[in-house]
This record gives structure tokens, sequence and C-alpha cells, in this order.
């Protein structure tokens, strides 16, 4: 088998391509995914999630309070996943020692008596994932006759030192990948790791939950790349999630604003922050089936073909309504300023936002066992010094997006329409004219998402 030739490789048409972890799950999966990128000579990033299964178990070892039996269970499962794939290697020895390696380093995290409580600690943990995945994936390619190498992206992807949550260093970055990257990449494909990065003293930093994608485009940026591929377990980018009604359909194309709108709130193909780099330097963005690659899948681009007035309907779960109060309120200054103040110090992103005579409303993300939980907690108490503060829950946030919403006659009224039956706690259009949202129940919004997408779609 003859490698990929120098000859066959056009920078100026550079990919970078991204596959989640289901898409390296196992040896077959990681096949499919090799073959792909075997068939575009102009792959030549290739960033990896962790193996299915991986990162909820290294989630469960930093967020949970476990014996050590139970720790050295979940690290069982974790060696047999990886061991699975490696078993299946033409030549298991090349890479044996470092996935020991990588497996004894990860035993001695998951055993260190404050995993829990250290916020340095549990990135450096959940690192091996990515880590791992990446080291077998680049022996995978080789075995089809792809020059490749295992490249670790704690040298390029720098970040502050927001463990969990790390912000990237976009200039270094940038610096990073051309000196240690660019001049190998005629000859060699590299295998590196989405989800995670490394401060200025190169301690170990993520990205945060998904933050997979947004490494592929920050790389893709960085390395003045054409176009980022995203390939996942689903053929393109839906209507809706198939999962909450099989009437749902995938769309040829959308905006980099309406692909932004639906990462935001909820579309879980796509990290929110993913469009920003492809944004700036206008980098087209493919999401597509690792299963099915010949099946096609849609394209992100800056501007498309038509822009209908409803493109697709998310839903964002584990929300809670904020409502802040005070009769100090009433016609005083900087109260507003003093609130959102608190919120911007937690770097915290708030959605919808509504206002009365004395209070203020607002919605915050909130999945358990997260950095944003924490915030928020952090967040609510010193809200609690000067004002009232109601915390509400068990809500989601489903967004209607797509195109002039603010201007089309009749566009609101369809969705409200549709969701007539339904208590709408908030009611939001989005301060862009891409997104109306609405705050439901969490029981009800699968039945409101249904609503929309029979009434909008069908």
């Amino acid at each position: 088998m003859s490698d990929k030739t120098v000859s066959n490789v056009d920078l100026t048409s550079l990919n970078v391509a991204k596959f989640g972890g289901t898409s390296v799950a196992n040896f077959a999966s990681m096949q499919n995914c090799a073959n792909i990128i075997k068939n575009n000579s102009n792959t030549r990033v290739v960033v990896v999630s962790a193996s299915a299964g991986v990162t909820n178990l290294l989630v469960d070892i930093a967020h949970t309070a476990m014996s050590k039996d139970q720790i050295k269970q979940k690290l069982t499962e974790i060696k047999a996943i990886q061991y699975a794939i490696l078993n299946d290697l033409e030549t298991p020895e090349n890479v044996a020692d470092k996935l020991e390696q990588l497996l004894t380093s990860l035993a001695d995290l998951a055993l260190h008596e404050e995993i829990n409580h250290r916020a340095d600690l549990k990135d450096a943990l959940l690192s091996h994932g990515e880590r791992m995945s990446s080291l077998l994936f680049s022996q995978v390619l080789q075995q089809i006759g792809v020059s490749a190498e295992n490249f670790d992206v704690r040298n390029v992807l720098k970040t502050d030192s927001q463990f969990g949550k790390a912000t990237p260093d976009l200039e270094a970055i940038k610096q990073n990948a051309e000196q240690l990257m660019l001049p190998s990449l005629t000859s060699t494909v590299f295998v590196t790791q989405g989800f995670i990065g490394s401060d200025a003293q190169g301690v170990t930093t993520t990205l945060g939950r998904g933050g997979s994608d947004f490494t592929a485009a920050l790389i893709a940026e960085a390395l003045g790349a054409s176009t980022c591929e995203i390939w996942t377990d689903v053929i393109g980018v839906y209507t809706t999630d198939p999962r909450i009604t099989s009437a749902a359909r995938p769309l040829p194309e959308l905006s980099f604003e309406e692909a932004a709108e639906m990462a935001t709130f909820g579309a879980k193909v796509l990290h929110p922050a993913t469009m920003e780099p492809a944004l700036r330097q206008d980098i087209k963005v493919f999401v597509g089936s690792s299963r099915e690659p010949e099946k096609g899948g849609t394209w992100i681009v800056r501007d498309c073909e038509t822009e209908p007035a409803y493109r697709a309907i998310t839903r964002r779960k584990e929300q809670v309504m904020v409502t802040v109060k005070t009769p100090k309120m009433m016609y005083a200054q900087g109260f507003l300023q003093k609130v959102f103040t608190i919120i911007a110090k937690h770097k915290l992103s708030v959605d919808l936002v509504t206002t009365s005579e004395i209070s203020v409303a607002f919605t915050l993300d909130n999945p358990a066992n997260s950095v944003v939980e924490q915030l928020n907690r952090a967040t609510l108490d010193e809200l609690r010094e000067f004002c009232e503060v109601l915390v509400e829950d068990n809500y989601d946030l489903v967004t209607v997006v797509g195109n002039n919403m603010h201007s089309e006659a009749g566009v609101s009224n369809r969705i409200f329409n549709a969701v007539a039956e339904y208590n709408l706690r908030m009611i939001c259009y989005g301060a862009n004219p891409h997104n109306l949202s609405l705050l439901v129940s969490a029981q009800a919004s699968s039945d409101v998402v249904c609503s929309l997408h029979k009434a909008l779609f069908e």
C-alpha cells in the first residue's frame, strides 16, 4: 500500500476533519473514518474525540465521590474500550507501550484524593480520552497506507487557565500552528485531539463538553484551511432532533448565522463556538455521517441559495429561570448594570430576558455536574446580597431558527398557533432576525417541538 504522495496535496485547499466519539468508538468505526481521510488528499489534519463511552466514564470519576474499588471498575471499563481497538490493529506493539503509559497516568489521577475538588486535576484526567483515541487512530491510518502522526494539540492550542471551559488564545494558536504543523502537512497527516489545550504554563485545560468541533474550527482558522468537516453519526444537520420526531429531515445547507443560532440554542450536531472561527475566515463547514459518507450532508456557508422564514427547531434542556427583584429598582439607575456585571464576571451566557417595573427575569443554562452549574450557584449568592432571587428549574428552551423573522408578516402567528395549548413561561425574539425562543416545562418540550415541526415543516 502506498502513502499519499506530496504531489496530491494542495495546501490552498486544506481540509481539517473532525470525528466524534461514535465515529471512533471501535476499530470498525475507525476504519470507516480512515477511508474517508484516504479518499480526500486535502485532509491533512484530523481531530478526534474520545471513543464513545470513555468521556462519560471519565466525567463520572471526576465529579462523583467513589470508593477506590468503584474507580478501578470505571478504569477497567475504559481500558476494555481502548484495548478492543488495540487488539484489532495489525501491529499493536507499535502503540501498546504508549497506551499503557496513558492508562497508568489516568489511574494516578483517578485515584488522587483531590480529584473531585480540583479543576486542574479534572481537566488533566478528562484529556486522556482524546489522547488515547488519537494514538490508536493514527495507527489505523498507517495500516491503510496513510502517512499519519499522532500530534499533541496542547503544543498548539493555547488557552487561559479557566479549567473546565478555557478561552483560546487565537494569536498564540495561529503562531504555533504555522510553526509546528504547517511545514509537515504536505507529507504527513496529523491526528490530534479535540476538546483539550494547555495554558501558558503548559498545564492541561479543556474547552468544555463538545469542544472537539471548536478545536477543529480553531485549527482550520490558524492554518488558513478552506474547509472543515465535522463527521458524526447523523447525515448532516436536521430540521430538528430526529429522536424527537421521525419527520425531521436533513438540511442541504445553512448559513453561518443560522448554524450559530442552532448551536447556541441546543443543536447537538455542532458546538456553539464552532461557527466563530469559520465565520471570521469564511471557512466552509460540512456536517456528515462517518457511517454513510456517500449520503452527503449539510454545508454551512456564508450565503445560502435560499433563506426561508423557518429553517429548523432546536431544544436546549436543563434551563433555569432566575427572577431578581427589589423595590429599589423602580426608577433606579444602574440596577440592571449591577446584575449583568455579576453575570459577566462569572462568564455566564443569558438567553432570554424580560423586565417589569421592579423585577428582571432571565434564563441560564444549568447542565448537571458542570462548571456552569457551579458558576450559577456563586452568581446567585452574589445577587442575593442586594436583591431577592427566585430560581425556577425544570424548563427547556425551544427555539425556531430562520430568517427575517421580525419583518415577515404571519411568521410569529404560525408559531403561536402551533403552541396555543401549551403554557409558555417566557417568549423572546432574538436581537437578530434569526430566532424566536420559548421557555416551556421540560415535560412538555418534546410535544412543543413536534407541534411546531408539524406546523412549519410537514
